[in-house]
């Protein structure tokens, strides 16, 4: 659960530019990658041997590595040490995460993986770069090794930036993403509250109709570009041992293009929905939906196209930027509780039962309109209005 924050606490965020990069900056930052995936696949080589002999391989240790490494190997002496030190730091936390998930014994789907090699032709390029790895002169980034690279500047950065992180996405783009100091932008008063149930008919079911998400279907309507494109490729594969030509990468970059287009459209819908949300509400119980287990269910097509997940992420990002009071839920039984009693049914609600029947008091209501209002009670927000409106003058509740 959240709380809101006062007008003018501070909060980090993260603002994306696209770069424009010349042969010769591409060249170098590939370089830069090349030194920094080898010494990421060192480091997992290292933590491997460390824990079958029984040693720890921390931090520290991981330092002295790369003073090493960059004192007895030319080529990696060549590159700048910031990237390289802030890919040992990352390296670290994916491992520490890790050994924390199996400690505490959490379900092989919520554990995070222990970190694998990553391979030339697969992995992506990612370098970051701290406050003293990187500066801006007029207009331009300039990273350590004399590295210029031309920022497309869509908007103002607020701030001076803390750290920057270049990396290249699998069309080919080059793009940088700064980390800033922002403060919160509190929005007037409205004096009312809204439940958010999570779907797969409808993204988002709320307890208030104007505010109801539908489902977009962004990746359904370009359906027909994909499986066109994965026929040519599939007609364009090489054989085994052979090269890939030319009509084979291209298909490839056009199939990706369109799924960054799908996911570029559900971010903006998203957005534009949480925005909305946040500006008509002082406080949001919001369902706690993790929907990874969908992926495995014969709904996982329609449920991944819904894009619930991002949703969700866009609502918190927003609600934190503008200091409302965003309160998660446990999603346990949502569907089998009364809204207006409290009363629980005995058995789940098969999903083509649409209308929620209480047999304690009777009351009928759509299945989803029915979880939604469940939020609000059991966040301590359940209002006096039907439309999420609360008496005026009336306090917010506090949940327990």
């Amino acid at each position: 659960m959240t709380t809101p924050k006062a007008a003018g606490a501070a909060g980090l965020a993260r603002y994306t530019y696209r770069l424009r990069v010349s042969s010769t900056a591409r060249s170098a930052l590939r370089a830069e990658w090349d030194r920094c995936r080898w010494l990421w696949n060192e480091c997992v080589a290292r933590s491997k041997k460390a824990y079958t002999e029984g040693e720890t391989c921390g931090p520290a240790r991981l330092d002295r590595m790369l003073t090493e490494a960059r004192s007895n190997t030319p080529w990696l002496a060549e590159g700048s040490s910031v990237p390289q030190q802030q890919l040992i730091r990352d390296f670290g936390k994916s491992r520490a995460k890790a050994q924390k998930d199996m400690k505490e014994r959490l379900p092989m789907h919520r554990r995070a993986g222990m970190p694998q090699r990553k391979k030339k032709r697969e992995a992506l390029p990612t370098l970051n770069y701290t406050r003293r790895g990187f500066r801006l002169k007029n207009g331009r980034l300039h990273l350590a090794g004399g590295i210029v690279l031309t920022v497309v500047w869509s908007r103002d950065l607020p701030t001076e930036p803390s750290s920057v992180r270049v990396y290249e996405d699998n069309v080919g783009n080059w793009y940088c993403s700064f980390v800033i100091l922002t403060e919160v932008q509190p929005l007037p008063e409205t004096g009312a509250v809204l439940g958010v149930d999570w779907g797969v008919k409808e993204t988002a079911t709320t307890t208030s109709d104007a505010h109801d998400l539908p489902h977009p279907q962004h990746g359904k309507r370009a359906q027909a570009k994909l499986t066109r494109y994965d026929r040519m490729a599939a007609r364009r594969r090489p054989k085994k041992g052979q090269a890939a030509s030319k009509g084979y990468r291209e298909a490839k970059k056009w199939r990706a293009k369109t799924y960054q287009k799908i996911a570029r459209q559900r971010h903006d819908t998203a957005r534009k929905w949480a925005k909305q949300v946040v500006r008509d509400h002082d406080a949001i119980a919001v369902e706690d939906f993790r929907p990874k287990f969908l992926a495995k269910s014969s709904m996982a097509r329609k449920a991944a196209d819904a894009a619930i997940g991002a949703t969700k992420k866009a609502l918190l990002e927003m609600g934190r930027k503008h200091g409302r009071d965003i309160r998660l839920v446990h999603p346990a039984h949502t569907t089998m509780q009364c809204a207006s009693c409290g009363a629980r049914t005995k058995h789940a609600l098969p999903l083509s039962e649409r209308n929620y029947t209480c047999s304690a008091c009777g009351a009928v209501s759509p299945r989803d309109k029915n979880s939604a209002r469940v939020m609000l009670v059991r966040a301590g927000l359940n209002p006096a209005g039907a439309e999420g409106a609360r008496p005026s003058g009336a306090p917010l509740q506090k949940a327990a």
